[in-house]
């Protein structure tokens, strides 16, 4: 095994290194008067650019020049073109080691440094120590060792000497933050965290496993199951305020060895290590489980309504032949009675011969039961599922803490008495019960009878206590996700000093009444324009009928040339085997580098299995059959690379790493800049295995399954994506894809359709200075919400809504930029604010101030939206690159015919991020070879405009073999280093 590293290749050029840049050069090697003295003081030429160059580097680095080690050639240069000698000359200084040796030590004293003693080394290892308590990344931990080294004037050592310290402090640190997390645990605890290691006789398996392994798709024995390691946990009597005494990087390392960690490897720890990792999974389940329990009871009581009415649906369904008998006879009634009416006959009598009294009477139970079905309350029907709700009621209730907002607040106490009727086991209400927490229309079908229907009560407060959970109104101690929305927040003091020195960074002044005068007169103009330019018939592709605007379909660009140009440059690609393009992306870009070990830090030792476990989540075959269809390769080897090396931070990193390689060349600069991006989501079956973990959208048929929602730059590049159920709105995640990922793409424009779009969505954009442009479906019926009357705009009255509140917005506006501030600094994710604003019946006020900002903006952009086709067809050009590549997604997710097997949402979300990223390395690897594929033709005589190669996609995948056996090692000639093109000639000889 090599010697453990700190820091990459690319982060010691940075700490070490030498300057290549301009701006590097000027500031740290250019000589003043009196370092040119002393320059000039050497009599022979080599010696003067020596000597710079060795004063330099001791001043810029504060580190000796290593004995074979070579400057860049910009340094020697430009400190030889200040002496006015040959740069040349350094080779000749380079060999006479005593001549280095005397001038190392005579800059030595001038700069007063001095070789690092014992005393530097343990002021740096404590620094190390005081670095690494933030976390094991190992550049902020060897940054921390040279700038001790720099503060007390010394040398610094080799950087295998440094990294030496720093690996030190930081298995110090570690040590440390195990103490600390022990302290003041008694010595029975210890050894009863040590028994959850232990296989448990009652259940057949180790606790720890057990813990860790608990169910997701939504059902009643599931969630019981849940409440029932809930309830052990409290049992182990673990604070999680243990959390705070060590720092939340360290916290992270803790649950990320943790999570790695099987029950068999954690009994070798040493007992801190054990126990502290223990405690620390101890209290991030207590969290997750929590987490998961509300989230089920969530699904449970909205599919006990969404059944209901379904089962309601269904025996309409069922009585259309009764209901059409029915009907008849109703119409043969009233027309007796007309007949009668008109002929002045007794209406009984001809009532009687036309339809018959007794079928008229034989029909009233029937017409009674249909008339009650018809009108049966949805509280009623859920009722008829009581008992499967009663199965898990109690005990979720019980294991549970709910705390309110509101004082006194009657659904806690009506949660109370249900508390009760389970732990006493009593089937009917108490005498008095809270009530106000009801609606008007169930209190009287609960209360309407002699007796109070605890079943009604009972499914009534659990459905309420389902709307306050989704909108936090209710929250649960113990839980991460389910708590109010101010703890979601960057503290409050830290967005007031923040704000107090202008450091937010927003994309809206601080001052509200200010950035409202502006929207205001900005609005009212545009509107102004608008209307003008309709009525003149001034809009290009936009019309004004009868008072609507009716925008034309935008028509494709894309010319025929392109096509054919399209089709002869995918023949010439050259033939690959898909571990053959991972492999050559890999070396081009280091991606599978980015997969470090969960607790060294170190990278894949075994690339090829890396780069498999990577296959195996895009292909969807899984680790096992990825390991059957390979060779060479065996399922322990994927299985050890995904458990320790395959992380949702790693996945991030690893694709940011080609990403960013990708929009860095220069043909995908023909595509776009990189600063515009689209979103969608791809919805996939799920398999038997994973249905009931799935959720049905009658939008993509009546099978469950999960959406994978993934953001797309104008250059083909991916950056983020995550799986969703396919019921969620697709605007609460479209925030989340600019944030949660690691690329250099600075994205300032983003489109989706209109599943994207809400008017919360559209504040949020505003709020963080980036711009939002949906494509809206039946744009024709959304309005314009204006300051001004609606009668100030009369050619677009049929287009004016409702005013725009500026009191709310100027009541909250501090909340706001309190809100946007979180999000730009990463401290909450935008889906978890965006889907608690929107889930109360009842919006809050930050809710409804978020969307009359929002009406603001879509306005502005709606208005912008009829004025510039240039706008239109930029925006359908973005969504209809992502469009393609899901064409490309679905041919690389091939396996299980293309269904989702994985039951929890950790795998799926790999599963996700391994396509995301095979996905990406084909786009590059099609870039570079589209590139050389170009170059061949323009030297063959071809003449190709630009304007006609940003319109190849680098989407084909004809020439890739996806299935078949995988060969991971296998060696190709590759005389320049790329493979040959499949010119004409050569298709023919191989044919």
């Amino acid at each position: 095994m090599g010697r453990r590293r700190l820091v990459n290749a690319a982060e010691a050029k940075v700490l070490f290194g030498f300057p290549a840049d301009e701006d590097n050069l000027l500031r740290h090697y250019t000589l003043d008067p009196i370092d040119r003295l002393k320059c000039e003081v050497r009599r022979r030429a080599h010696n003067k650019l020596g000597f710079a160059i060795q004063l330099c580097v001791m001043r810029h680095t504060g580190r000796l020049l290593g004995e074979d080690e070579q400057p860049h050639a910009t340094v020697i240069r430009y400190l030889a073109d200040q002496l006015t000698v040959d740069s040349r000359d350094y080779a000749i200084y380079a060999r006479r080691v005593q001549t280095r040796f005397e001038h190392s030590r005579f800059l030595t004293e001038h700069l007063s440094l001095h070789i690092a003693n014992k005393n530097d080394r343990r002021a740096a290892l404590l620094a190390a120590i005081d670095a690494a308590a933030a976390g094991d990344k190992g550049h902020p931990i060897v940054t921390a060792v040279i700038s001790a080294f720099r503060q007390r004037g010394a040398l610094l050592p080799s950087q295998a000497a440094i990294e030496t310290i720093g690996l030190a402090g930081r298995a110090i640190a570690r040590r440390r933050a195990e103490i600390t997390l022990l302290e003041d645990i008694a010595a029975e605890k210890l050894e009863a965290l040590d028994a959850l290691l232990h296989v448990d006789p009652a259940i057949g398996q180790t606790r720890f496993h057990w813990l860790r392994s608990a169910p997701d798709a939504p059902g009643a024995s599931n969630l019981i199951g849940l409440t029932e390691r809930i309830a052990f946990l409290h049992t182990l009597e673990i604070d999680p305020q243990l959390q705070a005494r060590i720092s939340s990087g360290r916290w992270d390392q803790l649950i990320r060895e943790g999570d790695a960690t099987p029950a068999w490897l954690a009994t070798d720890f040493g007992a801190n290590r054990r126990r502290s990792t223990i405690v620390a999974q101890i209290i991030k389940l207590g969290k997750k489980l929590t987490d998961d329990a509300v989230t089920m009871f969530i699904k449970l009581m909205g599919r006990l309504f969404s059944q209901a009415n379904n089962r309601k649906k269904q025996r309409h369904m069922d009585a259309r032949p009764e209901t059409s008998k029915i009907l008849r006879m109703f119409l043969d009634t009233i027309s007796a009675l007309q007949a009668a009416n008109d002929n002045g006959d007794d209406a009984i009598e001809t009532l009687d011969r036309e339809v018959g009294w007794p079928r008229l009477l034989r029909m009233k139970p029937e017409l009674a039961a249909m008339v009650e079905d018809n009108e049966a309350s949805p509280l009623a029907l859920a009722a008829e599922q009581y008992a499967t709700v009663h199965k898990y009621a109690g005990a979720f209730l019980q294991a549970l803490t709910f705390r309110s907002t509101r004082r006194h607040d009657p659904l806690l106490a009506a949660v109370g008495v249900l508390k009760r009727l389970y732990s006493e086991r009593r089937r009917t209400l108490p005498e008095r019960v809270p009530i106000t927490h009801l609606r008007q229309a169930d209190r009287k079908l609960i209360f309407g009878q002699e007796k109070p229907d605890r079943r009604l009560y009972e499914i009534a407060t659990l459905a309420a206590l389902r709307d306050r959970l989704r909108s936090v109104d209710v929250w649960v101690d113990g839980s991460r996700s389910f708590r109010p929305i101010d703890e979601h927040l960057m503290p409050r003091p830290t967005f007031t000093a923040m704000k107090e020195e202008d450091r937010l960074g927003l994309g809206v002044q601080v001052d509200g009444a200010a950035w409202l005068a502006e929207a205001r007169q900005m609005l009212d103009f545009n509107l102004k324009r608008l209307a003008y330019r309709a009525r003149g018939g001034k809009l290009e592709e936009v019309r004004l009928e009868g008072g609507t605007l009716i925008v034309s379909p935008t028509v494709g660009e894309v010319p025929s040339a392109a096509e054919d140009l399209n089709a002869e440059i995918s023949d010439m690609f050259p033939q690959i085997e898909v571990p053959d393009l991972l492999r050559e992306v890999h070396e081009w870009t280091g991606f599978a580098d980015q997969f470090t070990h969960v607790r060294t830090g170190d990278a894949p030792q075994n690339v090829s299995a890396m780069l498999a476990g990577v296959l195996a989540d895009a292909t969807n075959l899984g680790p096992k059959r990825m390991a059957s269809a390979s060779k060479g390769i065996s399922a322990h080897q994927i299985g050890w690379m995904r458990t320790f090396h395959a992380r949702s931070e790693t996945y991030r990193a690893a694709q940011a790493c080609v990403t960013d390689t990708h929009s860095r060349h220069p043909y995908s600069r023909l595509w776009g800049n990189g600063t515009t991006a689209s979103s969608d989501g791809q919805f996939f079956r799920a398999s038997d295995r994973a249905a009931k973990r799935g959720d049905v959208n009658l939008h993509y048929g009546s099978e469950p399954g999960s959406k994978f929602y993934s953001h797309l730059s104008d250059q083909y590049g991916y950056f983020s994506i995550l799986p969703i159920s396919p019921t969620e709105s697709e605007a609460a995640y479209v925030l989340d894809g600019l944030f949660d990922q690691d690329t250099i793409l600075d994205i300032q424009e983003h489109f989706t359709d209109t599943g994207g779009a809400s008017d919360h969505v559209f504040g949020l954009f505003a709020l963080i200075g980036k711009r939002f442009a949906p494509r809206l479906r039946n744009l024709r019926d959304r309005k314009f919400h204006t300051f001004e009357k609606g009668d100030a705009y009369p050619a677009l009255t049929n287009h004016i809504g409702a005013p725009i509140n500026t009191a709310l917005i100027l009541d909250h506006w501090d909340d706001l930029l309190h809100l946007a501030a979180s999000i730009t600094t990463r401290a909450v994710v935008p889906s978890t604010i965006l889907k608690k604003l929107s889930a109360s019946p009842k919006e809050s006020q930050l809710a409804r101030a978020l969307g009359e900002l929002g009406r603001i903006e879509r306005s502005l952009f709606m208005i912008e939206w009829y004025s510039s086709p240039a706008l239109r067809r930029r925006c359908q050009a973005g969504l209809n690159k992502g469009e393609a590549a899901h064409k490309l997604k679905r041919a690389v997710f091939f396996h299980e015919r293309g269904e989702i097997r994985d039951r929890s949402f950790e795998s799926q979300a790999f599963r996700a991020s391994g396509l995301n990223l095979v996905v990406s390395a084909i786009v590059h690897w099609n870039t570079v070879y589209l590139d050389r594929a170009v170059a061949h033709l323009k030297q063959a005589g071809k003449n190709i405009p630009d304007t006609l190669l940003k319109h190849i996609s680098p989407l084909s995948w004809e020439h890739i073999n996806l299935t078949g056996i995988y060969a991971w090692d296998t060696e190709h000639q590759m005389p320049e280093g790329f493979r040959l093109l499949r010119l004409p000639a050569r298709r023919l000889r191989a044919a």
